[in-house]
């Protein structure tokens, strides 16, 4: 029978410190993304916002092509 050496104990956890980087990187890119989806929403609600308060816009250059010929 082969006992259990205690001396293991004292040594620093290799694999787990990779497992803890690895969540803690996994959390950080998961609040960076977050982050990021929050500054979008927040952009695309005041671009709505500026087009309902706004004019509408003017059109400049050439006139849209139409869509069938039997409009002409």
């Amino acid at each position: 029978m082969i006992m259990q050496n205690d001396d293991d104990k004292e040594r620093a956890p290799g694999p787990r410190s990779g497992v803890e980087k690895g969540v803690n990187e996994a959390e950080a890119r998961r609040q960076r993304l977050a982050k990021t989806l929050r500054d979008n929403l927040q952009r695309r609600k005041q671009q709505a916002r500026a087009r309902r308060a706004g004019d509408a816009d003017e059109t400049s250059g050439l006139p849209a092509a139409k869509s069938d010929e039997s409009d002409e």
